[in-house]
């Protein structure tokens, strides 16, 4: 590890106090690397016994493990099938935090490149709706990437600004993550880097974005719902301070307990005073202002001395609803090793039963008027290769625009002037008498939901030549005359298309995903 900033250094020391001897010599260990199995494709027990990697649980992520640097998961047939994402171990917490239901409406304001909203996605089992948003035109097309190769089909992929935003969506997330920008203090022991570029004025700058983006966050959430707001920075300006800010703005929302882990340090309420740097000790920073933010107490610090990762900061948040009163605001129950769900009340604050099935009709009219406009002979192509397709696919959903066909999360068919680079699951395009499948329509489809598969085992050479645009040879695996489209599996998991006729799989795989040599 290279040498600290000298300013950080002394805010740590304030910060930790007894601690602070154990964190300095964490520096001197080495970095942990971390997977997070896509439960939505595999289940961790069969992953553990077909993944030929060092793995070890991480203890406090259900799905999450522990490799070895040698396994070079990021070159393994399993990792473009999108069986797993490769994450800092604890940048894994959040989504694991954040209690996602099937049917839910989720946002994660910050998403790029995708390490949460993959997880997130994953949850809703196809159900309800992911927005995944990122300010950054460039990391928003890495966003939208992972999201296709988990097979997420119920996301709304948009590049806007968090007012932008809140302009349309007031109230209408269940859940939302902001695992907002930061000045990444926690991340110098993987990235020597960010340590190198760190200056003494650059949390303040990040928390006046910080503010301003939860804020915006705080509006967009339902009655009820919870809002999980995390960084990977030690700063008590871009995390306590911060959430001191948005209580003192909004007194509808609260703090909620974050389920407790051995190594989980709690906030620091003293932190939140702006001028907690000044003080000889934190200690003794007045009763009256520890008082008034006792709840931050209900944060979490992941401090590297305690637990093996990096640096991160979670709080957990509800707006109160004035509708219903003690714990029984939106209750939510989740099964998540089965994907189900029980409500024990339904969404509060959202339309009155009438109205949902007005709203529900106007769509329904709307969809038959999209359907209208697309010529029926598209519309029977694309029946046609989709009765070979066994995964389960509500039609009303379908639309096809100038010949491209999408599945579309029901409740964004009306947005309105946003930015976005993809709304639902692109199928691929309907031409003068054929389909031709998406790359993403693929990564879709679950394990045997296709007619027409070819399936390598990992260790087949041919997998690699499939991934890096080759054609092959799979005259062993097909019947004798069958030809057509042909979904490409490595052990039953899709990897993408290829076209088949005499024994010869002509490559379909998306040219931008290829494997390198």
């Amino acid at each position: 590890m290279g040498k600290l900033p000298q300013e950080f250094l002394a805010k740590m020391k304030q910060l930790l106090g007894e601690e602070y001897d154990a964190f300095l010599a964490s520096y001197e260990q080495p970095r942990q690397f971390g997977l997070r199995v896509n439960t939505g494709k595999i289940s961790t027990a069969e992953f553990e016994r077909l993944a030929p990697f060092h793995l070890k649980k991480i203890p406090w992520v259900e799905n999450g493990y522990f490799y070895e640097e040698q396994d070079a998961p990021a070159r393994h047939p399993f990792y473009y099938a999108g069986l797993y994402y490769l994450q800092e171990p604890s940048a894994m917490t959040p989504a694991s935090v954040l209690p996602v239901c099937p049917g839910d409406r989720v946002l994660d304001l910050c998403a790029a490149p995708g390490g949460k909203a993959t997880e997130l996605g994953t949850r809703l089992c196809g159900q309800g709706l992911l927005v995944a948003n990122d300010i950054s035109a460039s990391r928003a097309k890495a966003l939208l990437k992972n999201i296709e190769v988990f097979g997420i089909s119920n996301a709304f992929v948009t590049n806007e600004v968090p007012a932008k935003l809140a302009e349309q969506f007031q109230e209408f997330f269940d859940k939302i993550l902001v695992d907002a920008p930061c000045s990444g203090e926690g991340m110098f022991r993987k990235d020597p880097a960010a340590a190198k570029a760190w200056d003494a004025g650059k949390p303040f700058a990040c928390a006046k974005q910080q503010k301003e983006i939860i804020t915006r966050a705080a509006q967009m959430l339902a009655p009820g719902g919870q809002l999980l707001y995390s960084t990977c920075t030690f700063s008590p300006e871009e995390n306590e301070q911060v959430i001191a800010y948005l209580l003192d703005e909004r007194s509808d929302m609260e703090l909620l307990e974050i389920p407790q882990y051995a190594g989980f340090s709690p906030g620091i309420p003293a932190a939140a005073d702006p001028e907690w740097m000044n003080a000889a000790e934190m200690q003794n920073t007045s009763d009256a202002f520890e008082g008034k933010y006792a709840d931050l107490g209900k944060c979490v610090h992941i401090f590297p001395h305690k637990m093996s990762g990096e640096g991160h900061f979670l709080a957990l948040l509800r707006k109160k609803n004035p509708a219903v009163s003690g714990d029984r605001a939106d209750t939510l129950v989740c099964d998540r090793s089965m994907g189900m769900t029980e409500r024990t009340e339904s969404r509060i604050g959202g339309p009155a039963d009438g109205q949902r099935k007005d709203r529900r009709k106007n769509r329904q009219g709307e969809v038959q008027r999209k359907a209208a406009a697309a010529s029926k002979a598209e519309t029977e192509i694309l029946e046609e290769f989709l009765r070979d397709v066994t995964m389960p696919l509500d039609t009303s959903r379908l639309e096809i625009r100038r010949g491209q066909a999408y599945y579309v999360p029901e409740e964004t068919r009306e947005n309105k002037g946003l930015v976005f680079l993809r709304n639902g699951l692109y199928l691929g395009e309907v031409k003068k008498d054929r389909f031709e499948p998406s790359q993403s329509f693929a990564m879709a489809l679950k394990k045997d939901t296709y007619a027409a598969m070819i399936d390598l085992d990992y260790r087949d050479e041919r997998v690699i030549k499939y991934l890096k645009g080759e054609t092959i040879d799979v005259g062993d695996l097909a019947e004798a005359g069958r030809k057509g489209w042909q979904l490409v599996c490595v052990n039953g998991y899709p990897l993408g298309w290829g076209k088949l006729a005499g024994g010869s799989l002509k490559n379909k795989y998306h040219s931008g995903w290829r494997m390198k040599y």
